[in-house]
Parts: C-alpha cells; structure tokens; sequence
C-alpha cells in the first residue's frame, strides 16, 4: 500500500498518493472564460513543484458546465497488469495463446497503456472498451465495463487479449478512433522498412527480436534462418485495423489495407462516413485522406497524399492545401500482393544519389523517413506501391513528406474544422534543412518549434482539408537551476510536444494531450478555441505520457474524457520510481460529466 500524503499548500486541500497516485484538486484560479450559448470551464491544476506533485496524478476536481458547478475526478479503471475475469490486463501474448515471457523469464506485462475506446456491444448492448498497448508485438485488449446508473463510475467486469494471430499479429498500436457506426479503429505506428529486408534470407532487420517474440522465438537467438522459418513479412505490418465488438466473445477484428502503410498515428473518419484522415508519425512523413467506396466501409476506397502550398511561416505556419490521387484499391487487392509474397525489389528499382543529391534519368529523388532516395517505379506496380510502399509512393507523385512528428486528429463538427497536432516543428519542416530537406522539393519552410504546434485545417462541404494554419504553440524557454520547474525547457505555462487530441462539440473546447521530454511531468489542457485560453486540467508523474485523450458527450446519460497514463517512470527519472508498482500503466478517465450533446 502507497504511503498517503496530505497537502495544504495552495487554495485546495488535495490527497497524494506517492508513486503515481491521485491529487485532486483546485491548485490556482479557474482561467476559462464562459463564452455564449454551451460554455464549459475546467479548474486549472498547478505545474508540479514539489517531489510529491512530481509523483502524482494532479487532475482538475470541478468543471463549470453551463453556469453550474460538477464535482469530477480523474478516475482509474484499470491499471496494467491488473487481472480482471480470469485476464491480465496488458499481458504480451504470442501465436498459441501463450505468455511471451521476459528477460527475467517472467510473463512480460507492457505498461504502454494506449487508446482506449468507449463502444456499445452491437449485439448484447453492454459498454466496452478496446485498449491499445503500444509495443512490438503490440496488444489490443477488449474489457467488459460496468456503468454505476446513480454515478456514472466505470469498473471493469472481464478482460482478454484480443486474438491477431491471423495477421502475424499487432505492430505498435498507439493512437486511434471511433468511428461514426461505433467501431474501434486503431492503428500500427513505425511500419518496418521493407527495404531493409535481407534479399536473401529474407531477415527483417532492426525488428528481429520484437516480432520474433510472437511466434515464440528465442530473442537471443538472431540468426538469419530463424526470422525466416518463422515468416515474417514487413508487409503485415503497418495498417489500420478497425474491431467491431458484437459482444465479450464475439469480436472481429479487420486490417484495412485499402487504407495505406505508414506510421499510423490514427485514423479519423468524418461524419459523412466515408472521408478519412490519417497522420503519419515520424520525421519526414504525409498527411493522407482516404474516401472510402461506401459510407460506413473502409475496405475499398481512393488514398490521396496532402501537399502544402506555404502562404505564410508566422504562427506554426500557414498554407493552402490540395490533394494528389494515389489510385483506388481495395483489403483484397492488396491482401493478394502480401500473400504473394512481394518485395520491395519486385516494386521499385533503386539507385544511388550521385554528389548533388540528384539521381539518374528516370528515377524519382524523394526524402522520406527512410531519407534520401533515387527509387524508379517498375511496370505495372502502381497499386501495389500505393498501399505497401504508400509514403514514398507519394513522395514520388509529389506529395508533401516533411511533417514531422505529425500526432493526433480531432473535428470540431460546427464548423468544420480539423485539428491535428505537430509534435515537433522542425527537421523537414523547417526551411531547407541541410539533411531533411536534402533531394526533397522544400515545400515548408518554417523557423523550427521543438514545443510543437496544433494546426487547424478548413474543410469544404464534402470534408476535403484545404488550408491549413497554426492555431496554438509552445514556446521555448529556461528555468533557473534552484527553479522547481529547471527540468523544463518548454515554458510550463504552455502546451509542449502536443500529441493525441479531441474536441467537445459545441463548447468551443479542445483538449490537448502531451508526449513529451521538455515538460518534466506530461500534461493535458483545455483550450477554448474562441476566447484563446488554454487551461492546464491534469499532469502525470514523472517519465509519464499522457495518451488517449477522447470526448464522450452521452453515454447512456454522463459524458467521459477519457485519459490514459502511459508507461510511469519508463522515459526519464527512472531513479525516483518509489516503487515497482508506481511503474504500471493507468487506463483511466477524467469525469463523469453530465451528458454534454
């Protein structure tokens, strides 16, 4: 049991818990301001100062909803490694079903809690959610929830690790979605480089021991031979997999392929049920649009690329945006090159960039995160470059691939405005940077950012982006070293590295999580998009990424924001951790709110 604490410092008296535990609490005024018709307000958190802060869940207690004050709380409802119905809650599996195991030989549980989705059972009508776990092999959970009718409170009935043995299983699940019909659409983040792949022993390399562990391979073991009997493909990896929950044990689980390989940070499909958005996370990435065929099917459609036309380099930048077709496929067409066993080598043939960084006649210079490349498109490859090799197939057609870093997306329905993140303005997007920008056509051309920028992008009537502007950034900055806050090189007063993000609709509300190494302790903030003012609603503890922040208006008559605690203590001040347990990652939510629709 963790020691408890009790604060008086500050305007609230709050309780922490050492090690990774709740403080609630009004620390500092309330700095949102009632706007017309729906307004809400958070009480602000403090920045964390003290070793005990720095160690704690701070999270706002009160929300001002239409004039009137709730009580809310962040609230646990699972932690990794928690076991629940006869389930472990983010225990690694392989192939069979079996534990993968650690170096120490014990069952390894991942403390990468990740998104997690809110849905109804289509068939039975219970509440569940899908948990994403961001390693490799990745893990997606699906957990039976209970609804409190009197409070709204949330626990959890029965867990299991969901089965992707038919596709080798997951790669990196990190951020996702729900779609407008309630399924869960998730995604695999840091596709592995087909191009890397050993021509003759067919060796994935740099991801051998990761996957290796699903088929339950000996990660000692990297011998050439091993990887291959055990068929690996960098082709099965790197995809939007949607999960529709009938009930606890009726789940299907479908790879859309049709959708494009890259980086997946998320997939958000739009009201309209056919257009969606994709960001691509990683130095020298896309922004990809997906219509699908038919409303509500997202197993056939047209992928486009995104490129940036700057129009000014204030603010995070500004610019119009228009739209290049990569073709039409569809989960089978593409499902047939990967069973066939295609290759890198059997879609491009490739050369060497001679001293100026320009490459032979017919081939195509592009820097992508794979960097520079002289890459020549063999006959007839079209479709399949466009959905297994889509980023530099892109690139190629002369799309825009120099984002960086590129995060969450979120829809403000009322007026149609996309949101997405951008962790990091820097390398390709800064101007003609000496590596990232090297062969490449420079298309932004901006001062770099390392706090980050949200950028807002305007939608037409048919859900097409076209411009695309900075709405609110970090700022860089120092502390003294006697500062309780000289851990932090973004200003605490700001967001920094926002990463996953999610609006309220009609509150004028966007809520903005981080990831990031410049503020010692995460946080996520409410911003009002009218009145500019941004809000601090909850920090993590030290080494913490805040993941999976996501809006849900009315849930059987109470709203939820959810909010998930990545991995304590795992990227830094590892050397505070109190205690072994305090490491374990929070599946939780901020709330309950009354229904907010």
């Amino acid at each position: 049991m963790n020691k408890r604490y009790f604060l008086t410092a500050g305007t609230t008296l709050g309780v922490a818990i050492l090690g990774g535990a709740i403080l609630l609490g009004g620390c500092g005024s309330d700095s949102s301001q009632v706007v017309a018709d729906k307004s809400v307000a958070f009480t602000a958190v403090k920045a964390p100062e003290t070793e005990i802060e720095k160690q704690s869940i701070l999270a706002s207690n009160k929300v001002t909803i239409n004039g009137k004050e709730y009580a809310i709380g962040f609230n646990t409802i699972m932690r990794s490694g928690e076991v629940i119905g006869g389930g472990t809650f983010g225990l690694l599996k392989d192939k069979d079903g079996n534990s993968i195991r650690g170096t120490d030989g014990a069952p390894y549980i991942s403390n990468s809690n990740d998104f997690s989705s809110l849905l109804t059972g289509k068939t039975d009508g219970k509440l569940y959610m899908v948990s994403h776990f961001e390693e490799s092999p990745g893990a997606m959970y699906v957990t039976e929830l209970n609804q409190d009718k009197t409070t709204g409170k949330l626990t959890p009935v029965q867990t299991k690790n969901i089965d992707y043995s038919s596709f080798g299983g997951g790669w990196v699940h990190c951020a996702g979605s729900v779609t407008p019909w309630g399924t869960h659409l998730g995604s695999e983040e840091y596709e592995p480089d087909a191009r890397k792949v050993n021509a003759t022993t067919g060796a994935l390399a740099s991801y051998d021991n990761y996957q290796a562990l699903y088929y339950g391979l000996n990660p000692s073991d990297t011998t050439a031979g091993v990887f291959t009997n055990a068929g690996l493909n960098a082709y099965n990896y790197g995809w939007q997999i949607e999960v529709k929950v009938n009930s606890f044990s009726d789940i299907t689980s479908t790879k859309h392929y049709s959708m494009g390989r890259v980086a997946h940070e998320l997939g958000y499909v739009m009201p309209n049920k056919k257009t969606a958005y994709i960001s691509d996370d990683g130095a020298n990435v896309g922004l990809f649009r997906f219509e699908a065929d038919t409303a509500e099917d997202l197993s056939s459609g047209e992928l486009f690329v995104a490129k940036w036309t700057q129009t000014a380099s204030t603010t995070g930048g500004s610019a119009d945006i228009s739209w290049i077709s990569l073709g039409k496929a569809s989960d089978a067409d593409i499902k047939a090159f990967i069973n066939l066993g295609i290759t890198f080598n059997d879609i491009f043939e490739t050369a060497t960039p001679d001293a100026s960084n320009a490459c032979t006649t017919g081939f195509s210079v592009i820097n992508t995160t794979a960097g520079l490349e002289c890459l020549k498109l063999k006959p007839g490859m079209e479709k399949a470059a466009s959905r297994l090799e889509t980023r530099r197939y892109a690139a190629m057609l002369g799309g825009t691939t120099e984002f960086n870093k590129m995060e969450g997306i979120t829809l403000d329905p009322d007026t149609r405005t996309m949101y997405l993140a951008m962790s990091v303005v820097s390398k390709g997007m800064k101007d003609n940077d000496a590596s990232y920008d090297k062969g490449g056509p420079n298309h932004i051309k901006l001062p770099e950012n390392v706090c980050g920028t949200v950028y807002a992008l305007t939608l037409d009537s048919n859900y097409i982006a076209t411009k695309m502007y900075g709405v609110v950034s970090g700022t860089k900055t120092s502390y003294a070293a006697d500062s309780p806050y000289a851990a932090n090189t973004c200003d605490i007063n700001g967001i920094s590295e926002p990463d996953n993000i999610t609006f309220m609709p009609g509150y004028k509300t966007l809520i903005i999580g981080e990831d990031t190494g410049r503020h010692q302790n995460d946080m996520i903030w409410s911003y009002n998009v009218a009145s500019k003012t941004l809000t601090r609603i909850q920090t993590t503890p030290y080494g913490s990424e805040t993941t999976s922040p996501y809006f849900y208006p009315n849930i059987n008559g109470w709203g939820y924001l959810m909010s998930v605690i990545q991995h304590p203590y795992g990227e830094s001040d590892q050397s505070h951790l109190p205690a072994a347990e305090a490491a374990r990652g929070y599946t939780s939510y901020l709330g309950p709110f009354p229904a907010m629709n």
